[in-house]
């Protein structure tokens, strides 16, 4: 089948807000907003634990140029920047992806989860956290 977004880059058929060498910005088909858009590395990773670290950098900066954009060009008064990775996260293309979405006071979207989890971690989860950045096993293996 193929990635979908790998497609799109490889056929030049995006509705492209920017295009780089390393990243690209693209309007989504079922976009949530208006300037809703995705920013994806141009070469295919599946998500951020597929990458090495310049490959998040340059793509976000990418991100951030898409952000200002908005704020100028479309008078949004904020931004969320929404990334899934992995089995767990909702992940819906398998091509790291960010979302950029503008947002407008009382646009009447919320981009923030609405519940908890139901997950239940043994231990202090933020102990836990700052003994594997320590430790060196926040690298990529």
């Amino acid at each position: 089948m193929g990635c979908t977004f790998c497609r799109l880059i490889r056929e030049d058929t995006g509705r492209w807000v920017a295009r780089a060498p390393a990243a690209c910005a693209f309007a989504p088909l079922n976009p949530l907003v208006p300037g809703h858009t995705l920013v994806v590395p141009t070469a295919r990773y599946a998500d951020l634990f597929d990458t090495s670290p310049d490959v998040p950098a340059e793509t976000m900066a990418l991100v951030k140029q898409v952000a200002v954009a908005m704020r100028t060009g479309l008078t949004a008064s904020g931004v969320n920047i929404l990334n899934a990775g992995g089995p767990g996260s909702d992940q819906s293309v398998p091509h790291l992806h960010f979302h950029v979405v503008p947002r407008w006071v009382d646009d009447r979207i919320s981009a923030w989860p609405t519940g908890r989890s139901e997950h239940h971690f043994s231990g202090d989860p933020a102990a836990e956290l700052a003994d594997a950045m320590a430790s060196g096993q926040h690298h990529r293996t």
